[in-house]
C-alpha cells in the first residue's frame, strides 16, 4: 500500500519533534528551579538562648503570715510576696508599701527562713546588694551605730539608688541563728530629705506575726520582740535610751518577764 508523502513527512519529523519539546520543557524547568534560588529569601538561623530559670518560684496566692499595720498608710499601694527556693527550700515573705519607683516613700520588709540553700548568712551590705538590685543600690556603706528597734538592734546601711527614681535609702539587717531567720529591706524616698533612723523604727514596729504555721520558734521569736517592743515604746514615751531602761529594769526586777519591767518601769 503506497504512503502519501505528507504522511510520510509527518511520521518521521515527530520524534524530533517530541525530542525538541522534551528539551524546551527540562530547559524552562531547570531554568525556574534556577531562578527560584537565586531569588529566595536567605534562610533565617534561629539561634536558641537558653532561658534563665529563677532559683525562687513565686507562690500565686500567697497566704500571709506577717503584716505590717501602718494606718497611716492605708491609701498606699502594698504587695505580698512569698517565695520558695526550688531546691534548698527556703522560705522569703516580702512585703512592700508604697511605689516602687517615685520619689514617694518606699518600704520593703523580708523575712527569709533559709532551708539547705545557703550554709550561712551573708554579710550585711551583700545581703542588701542582692535583695535590692532592682534598685542599682550604689554608696552602699554602714554605720557604726546600730538602730534600736523592737527586734533588738540593727545594722544599718544607708545607700543611694541608681536605677529608676534617684532616691535615698536606708537599709536595715538582723540575723538570728535560732530559729534560722534573716530580718531585712529597705526605706527609701526621693528629694533632699533623707530617711530618719527613728522613722523606720516605728515603721518597723508595725510588722507583727499573724501565725507561725510549724515552726514555733519563730513564733516565739516574735512574742519575745513584742515583748521588747513595749520597752521600746516606754523608752521613745520617757525620751530615754532603750538600752538604759534595759539595764535599769533587769536591775530592778530580775525575776519578772519583760513585759511586767516595762510596765512597772512606765508606771514608776
Amino acid at each position: 500500500m503506497a504512503v502519501h508523502p505528507a504522511l510520510h513527512s509527518w511520521r518521521d519529523e515527530l520524534p524530533a519533534a517530541f525530542v525538541r519539546g522534551l528539551a524546551v520543557l527540562c530547559g524552562l524547568a531547570v531554568l525556574s528551579v534556577f531562578c527560584a534560588w537565586v531569588f529566595q529569601s536567605p534562610k533565617t538561623i534561629r539561634v536558641i538562648t537558653p532561658m534563665h530559670q529563677s532559683e525562687w518560684t513565686e507562690i500565686e496566692r500567697p497566704f500571709p503570715a506577717f503584716v505590717l499595720s501602718i494606718p497611716e498608710a492605708a491609701d498606699v499601694p502594698s504587695r505580698y510576696v512569698i517565695r520558695r527556693h526550688a531546691e534548698g527550700g527556703g522560705r522569703k515573705d516580702i512585703l512592700a508599701l508604697g511605689d516602687p519607683d517615685s520619689a514617694s516613700p518606699y518600704l520593703v520588709v523580708e523575712i527569709y527562713r533559709p532551708g539547705s540553700e545557703i550554709g550561712r548568712f551573708a554579710g550585711p551590705q551583700a545581703a542588701i546588694a542582692a535583695t535590692a538590685a532592682a534598685l542599682g543600690p550604689v554608696a552602699l556603706r554602714s554605720t557604726e551605730e546600730p538602730l534600736v528597734s523592737k527586734f533588738g538592734p540593727l545594722s544599718i546601711i544607708p545607700f543611694e539608688t541608681s536605677k529608676g527614681t534617684p532616691r535615698h535609702c536606708l537599709a536595715f539587717v538582723r540575723t538570728y541563728d535560732d530559729p534560722r531567720l534573716q530580718l531585712s529591706g529597705w526605706f527609701c524616698q526621693g528629694g533632699a530629705d533623707f530617711i530618719e533612723r527613728s522613722t523606720l523604727a516605728c515603721a518597723l514596729d508595725r510588722l507583727t506575726l499573724l501565725f507561725a504555721g510549724s515552726e514555733p520558734k519563730v513564733g516565739a521569736l516574735f512574742a519575745q520582740e513584742h515583748q521588747y517592743g513595749r520597752l521600746f515604746l516606754a523608752a521613745a514615751a520617757l525620751s530615754v535610751p532603750v538600752v538604759i531602761i534595759a539595764a535599769l529594769t533587769r536591775a530592778r526586777y530580775p525575776g519578772s518577764t519583760l513585759a511586767e519591767q516595762v510596765v512597772e518601769v512606765v508606771g514608776s
